[in-house]
């Protein structure tokens, strides 16, 4: 019941076994340097159970469409979507699905209060980005953003409520597959990831990521201090034993921990040269982004498009946040932007 394309490309079309039971299908993303997105199909009796679901867009149902028909099923006999977070790319395409057939979609409990910002009325597309630009001193990105999407229109529609909020704890499937809903703030307040004990899965959503980094705090209602968060996660999913990584992005490897060793090592040599450019004298976070090197690229910030810039502004803010509550760095505000100093710790 699985295809293969055999190009090695992990965003290739397609539905893969991922393991017994389970498949793999990426759904193309719009104008997104993630290319892709990954849904599960958990097969479930005669029935599918989707963990996230992909954004809403015309070719990503035609994709889902032809992937479930290469092992023999198709929309309809999808049950219910179990979303890993609020974020387009995993979220809209399941309300869509909603609407074609009546699927049940679940979303961790912890989301609602991002949800209910986005389908505010009135509400405008970056407003949190831009508070925490302003406390970077970024003036320069919101000039930029307000040139770029001023004009955008805020689409309410894509954005209906679940039939079913998510608890931590066991999600039992018709088939007798377990999966138990972990909480996992970081990447969004209310991020989970569903862990299949007996099979040895973890469906890890954009918590972990086998070749990237995800975003830190990229949502309606940031956290105070999202990297902290973010690493509290990290260290709760490697006390569990090890397991498959099924990640939203990218292809599938044998070891979560493995992983999540590289991140936490990531992030800790990442404080280190955020505290590094503090004490050579960048002052404000959009100072010391710029200072920094950016993607497995390393990239300069100048060189990135917009929205990476506006991303790394952030990332270094929360990187800042987490230096500042352990002491290592100090903040002082003026006229509304964070000043920077080394702490006395």
């Amino acid at each position: 019941m699985s295809a293969g394309s055999g190009t090695g490309d992990w965003t290739y079309p397609g539905a893969y076994e991922a393991a017994p039971g389970v498949h793999r299908i990426p759904l193309p993303l719009p104008n997104d340097g993630l290319r892709a997105v990954n849904v599960y199909a958990i097969e479930d009796g005669d029935r599918l159970v989707l963990v996230d679901s992909g954004w809403n867009v015309p070719e990503a149902g035609k994709v889902l469409a032809d992937g479930l028909a290469g092992i023999g099923a198709g929309v309809p006999d999808i049950e219910r979507v179990l979303v890993t977070h609020v974020h387009r790319d995993h979220y809209t395409h399941a309300i869509e699905l909603r609407r074609q057939t009546g699927v049940a979609v679940h979303l961790g409990r912890g989301e609602q209060p991002a949800l209910e910002r986005i389908r505010a009325p009135h509400r405008r597309d970056f407003e949190p980005q831009l508070h925490q630009l302003r406390r970077c001193g970024a003036d320069e990105i919101i000039e930029e953003l307000a040139s770029a999407f001023g004009s955008v229109e805020h689409d309410r529609s894509i954005w209906e409520l679940p039939d079913g909020w998510i608890e931590p704890g066991p999600i039992p499937l018709a088939s007798g597959r377990r999966l138990d809903a972990i909480e996992t703030p970081g990447h969004t307040v209310g991020h989970v990831v569903f862990r299949d004990d007996a099979g040895g899965l973890l469906f890890a959503g954009d918590h972990v990521l086998p070749t990237i980094t995800p975003s830190i705090g990229f949502e309606p209602v940031p956290s105070p201090n999202p990297l902290g968060d973010f690493l509290a996660s990290l260290a709760k999913v490697r006390s569990l034993p090890d397991s498959a990584l099924l990640p939203a992005h990218g292809p599938v490897t044998d070891s979560v921990h493995a992983r999540i060793d590289e991140l936490v090592e990531h992030h800790g040599r990442r404080l280190d040269e955020t505290e590094q450019a503090v004490a050579a004298g960048a002052v404000t976070g959009f100072e010391v982004a710029q200072r920094l090197q950016w993607t497995r690229r390393r990239r300069r910030f100048a060189d990135m498009d917009l929205f990476n810039r506006m991303l790394a502004t952030t990332e270094t803010l929360a990187h800042l946040e987490l230096l500042a509550a352990q002491g290592r760095v100090a903040c002082g505000v003026v006229d509304g932007v964070c000043h920077y100093t080394l702490g006395a710790g």
